[in-house]
């Protein structure tokens, strides 16, 4: 049923098919959208052999916008096997996504992009072709779950204003049905959102409701005025369309005063045009800028999201298209403008996706492409109309992915997205491939990530947990920085490392001590990154030679103690060899307890055993 606002919105496109003698009935129907009826009479045409590829692209293309992807596929891929326009091929590929045949699909979006290069999903598709199937293996950032307010019928478009959730119906019965779909005409509901987050009493607004298709609606913050779609029959006007016998309405946006729960003096706004369609209004709070989707010239696409400035004396300004970091040469519909007056979602089908309408998140302050919400928001069909309620921290969304357009909650997964910049302390200059690892408060290392060429490493974690965040390179002391119980969204955090200084006497290197863990001779991750400030030490001295000399505490008995040591010193040559160091150049000798740093004797702590299992890194040459 959301097609009713994409469909109606290209009418022109329509009204122009080429039309035969054979299949004047049929077209009639088709630019009605009485898509049930037409499909049959096209049927029968094919049937008959009458009608040829036109016959076929009808029936692809009616299933298209029924949504209707099974049979959709099965009359493309009768067409495609002639040469047909790019749209077609679009369309073809966009079905098949939606049926999870992302090969097949891909398949012909490259034919789609051979025939229009320079179009915008084109450059998307051949810079990451297999963008689908990356998606879904991405963290979700939203649990969703079916409200109970569905009906049988179409139901979309919900949004919350305090505990009352507004959305758009075709279930009342009473109604005649519409062509398109056999089912009633849509009308604007209203439910009760209750304490638990359930949605319950759908009622329809019956001062916004007319004889024809109304919603979906906006309502500023301040609870006065209502933004709404509504079939221009409202006002008596339609487009004459003399050939086929038939008065279409167009979609137009409506202003009314709200007062509680009544709705009064409804007006047209100035800028409705007879020539185009004007449809899914989004005001922000402040209600000084109005969004929505419409078909005027000066668009990327048959479709794109547009806004306009409301001004203090209640007069418009001038629209404007949001233009290609928004739009695309396909559709985008159903903006919704967050509490901040920056962050828009909205649905397209003109930019990747899982397939059908996905929905799309962009700061439109400062980001240049919008993201996918992904998986479970997004499905293979189509999922739109989301929107999100700050207060309560739930958004609202509608999907097909069950058969009909039903209405679904989005509960974000609270995580944190932390992006943690590393610099050199000195220069500010960035560091790329510095270690950056995320320890838990139990001290476990839970991810581990190298600095890309910005310096940035990125993690998504649990929010409402403390973390560290630890980062090395080699040639630079190591840096620790806390991480405090973050809440939901993205952190930035900035880590500076310090040049390395090492002490060379004319004895020995000094280090910051490297110690091991009881009865272990491993190279610890403090350890290592010891090791590296070493290695820097032997690269810009190359003619130095070292020997490390590896001490153990006086637990255990002393061959034990002095084989354990021989091992720990052999790990660290091993590491730094590793490094590429020549092994003429350094070694290792194992000295047990019979040198320690704290002479405990049988009074030590774990202070001093802890010194005591440590290396020496002496200048031999």
């Amino acid at each position: 049923m959301k097609n009713i606002y994409i469909t109606i919105l290209l009418l022109c496109a329509y009204l122009g098919q080429a039309q035969t003698k054979e299949t004047i009935d049929a077209d009639k129907l088709y630019n009605r959208y009485e898509y049930v009826k037409a499909v049959a009479a096209y049927q029968k045409l094919a049937d008959n052999g009458k009608g040829g590829n036109y016959v076929i692209k009808q029936l692809g293309d009616a299933y298209y916008n029924m949504f209707n992807p099974t049979e959709s596929v099965k009359w493309y891929a009768l067409l495609v096997q002639t040469d047909q326009d790019a749209e077609t091929y679009y369309r073809y590929a966009q079905m098949l996504k939606s049926l999870g045949k992302y090969e097949e699909s891909n398949a012909q979006m490259k034919i789609f992009a051979q025939k229009m290069p320079s179009d915008s999903r084109s450059v998307a598709f051949l810079s990451t072709p297999n963008f689908s199937t990356q998606l879904l293996t991405k963290e979700k950032k939203f649990n969703v779950e079916s409200l109970s307010v569905n009906s049988d019928k179409t139901d979309f478009a919900p949004i919350a204003d305090h505990k009352v959730l507004y959305f758009v119906s075709a279930r009342n019965n009473s109604r005649r049905d519409y062509g398109w779909t056999k089912e009633p005409f849509l009308d604007i509901y209203r439910s009760d959102i209750n304490d638990d987050g359930t949605v319950t009493n759908p009622l329809p607004v019956g001062d916004l409701n007319n004889k024809r298709h109304d919603g979906p609606i906006s309502i500023t913050g301040d609870g006065r005025k209502v933004y709404f779609t509504s079939d221009s029959f409202r006002d008596k006007e339609f487009i004459k369309d003399k050939k086929n016998n038939v008065q279409l309405g167009r979609n137009h946006l409506y202003v009314a005063q709200k007062d509680g729960t009544a709705f009064t003096n409804i007006k047209a706004l100035p800028f409705n045009n007879n020539d185009y369609s004007f449809s899914n209004p989004s005001v922000t709070r402040d209600g000084k800028t109005l969004y929505f989707t419409s078909n005027m010239p000066g668009g990327l696409g048959g479709i794109d999201i547009w806004k306009i400035a409301i001004n203090g004396d209640g007069t418009y300004g001038t629209p404007e298209n949001l233009g290609s970091k928004v739009n695309s040469e396909g559709t985008e519909s159903f903006p919704f403008i967050a509490d901040d007056n920056v962050t828009l979602y909205f649905a397209s089908s003109g930019k990747q996706g899982l397939g059908g309408l996905d929905v799309f998140k962009i700061n439109l302050a400062k980001d240049k492409t919008a993201t996918n919400l992904g998986s479970p928001v997004n499905t293979e069909k189509d999922d739109f109309s989301f929107s999100f309620n700050e207060k309560s921290n739930v958004g609202y969304f509608a999907s097909n992915r069950n058969g009909n357009d039903d209405l679904f909650r989005a509960i974000p997964v609270c995580g944190v997205d932390l992006i943690a910049k590393i610099t050199d302390a000195k220069t500010g200059k960035i560091l790329a491939d510095a270690k950056v690892s995320i320890v838990d408060e139990k001290k476990n290392v839970v991810a581990t990530e190298m600095s890309d060429n910005d310096g940035h490493a990125k993690f998504r974690l649990d929010c409402d947990k403390d973390f560290s965040v630890q980062a090395s390179k080699g040639g630079y002391d190591s840096a620790i920085a806390t991480l405090d119980k973050a809440k939901n969204g993205e952190k930035k955090l900035g880590i500076a490392l310090q040049p390395i200084e090492v002490i060379i006497t004319p004895e020995k290197v000094v280090l910051n001590d490297i110690y091991f863990e009881y009865d272990k001779s491993n190279v610890t991750e403090s350890g290592a990154a010891e090791l590296d400030r070493l290695v820097q030490v032997l690269i810009k001295n190359p003619e130095m030679v070292l020997l490390v000399k590896a001490h153990t505490d006086n637990r255990g008995s002393d061959t034990y103690n002095m084989l354990l040591s021989d091992k720990r010193a052999k790990a660290c040559v091993q590491y730094v060899i590793s490094k590429g160091i020549s092994e003429n150049r350094i070694t290792g000798k194992g000295m047990g307890e019979s040198e320690p740093l704290v002479d405990c004797k049988e009074n030590c702590t774990e202070d001093d055993f802890s010194k005591n299992r440590r290396c020496e890194f002496l200048i031999v040459k």
